[in-house]
């Protein structure tokens, strides 16, 4: 990368959010930190000439073209590509930004080209895609779509207690403007998120092998195993658990006469996993919140959050049911924050992506357990779809995500053959 202008945006972004001891990011919503990355976002688009549109929620959109005219002119909207830059906590370099700044290398190769779009362009950033902040993956294109209302949105509070309408007064924003966006949703014509794969199967040759489309083909890949084209994204998850207990005193209450809501939290955290075996699914609790959260102190109730996944919605349907169960059995409850059907890409436009990257050549596609915007927009009708980047651990949401920089370059130009296909003409 070094001394190109990915490797110049890359460079910019590197410190934002950056945890100093772990090598980790904590990029969260209407923080300080994503201020920064919007404002990075703006500059990289006025570089470009670009003009930045924001819709109701916050996604900022960098338009190379007068998009409005073409939608009055031809009832179509334009192309979109782009992903996110916040972060879970403690997450990888490149889950997220690894769209975004290959989107506006994407628009500079084009330009390089001499390319003159047919349709306008745009390099999208979303906001709260990981839902680190308030606890609701996607958020902003779930409520741009409408897939989430914006009363439910503003509702949801941090750790802290923050609710998503304060932190956005706290940000200079009006929580009365917030909501779904018509207007923006016209405008995307088609979607293409660009992100790096979350998984291990473009890393891995016997994986990568099962995925093959064309068994004759097989090993004559001019993207060099680099690029998915992406199939669907699985059925996926949250849920709130909330479990009673009783304070008291961790040295002076015996054993039998202690109610305490941890041990609840080990034992359902236990069954998550033995549910998750038995009907071949993932499932993790990742996060909880003990109250009074003392070392002395015997909790009185914990808060935890399941996430569940799979390629088969009634295997994580039946995984979450057990597991609710057992909550209530233990006297606790459950309460579903999100939930998202197996969501196929758009057809028509994942056969011309897989198109214009395979010109013959064996690249596979994949279906992926990770939420995407591209998945929002799809259930909501907007034509998407994805490319993935070659992770070659498969670690992700961790500081040891990784892509080779020559990985990152092809995804560039495949991303660059994709835009220009579709910026060509009308699908």
């Amino acid at each position: 990368m070094a001394g190109s202008p990915f490797a110049s945006m890359w460079a910019d972004l590197d410190p934002v959010g950056r945890d100093g001891r772990t090598g980790g990011y904590r990029r969260y919503a209407w923080t300080r930190e994503d201020a920064t990355l919007r404002e990075w976002f703006v500059a990289q688009a006025h570089a470009r000439g670009l003009d930045v549109l924001e819709d109701r929620v916050g996604n900022q959109f960098a338009w190379w073209g007068d998009v409005d005219a073409h939608v009055t002119a031809t009832g179509q909207g334009g192309v979109v590509t782009g992903s996110h830059l916040d972060s879970v906590p403690d997450g990888g370099a490149f889950d997220g930004p690894l769209g975004v700044v290959s989107g506006f290398a994407a628009v500079d190769a084009l330009r390089a080209k001499g390319v003159r779009p047919a349709r306008p362009l745009a390099v999208a950033n979303f906001v709260d895609e990981e839902g680190a902040r308030f606890g609701v993956a996607c958020a902003g294109s779930r409520v741009l779509s409408g897939a989430m209302t914006a009363e439910r949105a503003l509702g949801l509070t941090d750790v802290d207690g923050v609710s998503m309408a304060d932190a956005l007064r706290a940000s200079g924003r009006d929580p009365g403007e917030y909501g779904a966006d018509e207007d923006m949703l016209r405008r995307i014509g088609a979607f293409v998120e660009l992100h790096v794969e979350q998984g291990q199967a473009l890393g891995d040759p016997g994986r990568l092998a099962r995925l093959r489309l064309d068994e004759a083909s097989a090993g004559v890949d001019a993207w060099g195993g680099a690029v998915a084209v992406g199939a669907s994204i699985h059925p996926h998850g949250r849920w709130r658990i909330d479990l009673p207990g009783t304070a008291n005193h961790a040295g002076t209450t015996a054993i039998a006469d202690r109610s305490d809501a941890m041990l609840l939290a080990a034992e359902v955290t236990l069954a998550v996993r033995a549910a998750a075996e038995r009907y071949g699914c993932v499932a993790t609790v990742g996060r909880l919140e003990a109250t009074p959260n003392g070392i002395n102190a015997i909790a009185s109730h914990v808060r935890l959050w399941l996430d569940a996944r799979g390629a088969d919605t009634s295997a994580v349907r039946a995984t979450v049911t057990e597991v609710s169960s057992r909550v209530a059995d233990l006297g606790g409850q459950v309460a579903e924050q999100s939930w998202t059907d197996d969501t196929p890409f758009t057809a028509d436009l994942t056969s011309r992506v897989h198109a214009a990257v395979r010109g013959g050549q064996d690249v596979p596609l994949l279906s992926t357990g990770a939420g995407h915007d591209a998945g929002v927009l799809a259930a909501a009708g907007v034509p998407s779809a994805m490319l993935f980047v070659r992770n070659p651990t498969g670690i992700s949401h961790s500081p040891q995500e990784f892509a080779e920089e020559a990985d990152c370059h092809t995804g560039v130009d495949a991303l660059t053959c994709v835009l220009e296909d579709l910026v060509a003409v009308e699908p």
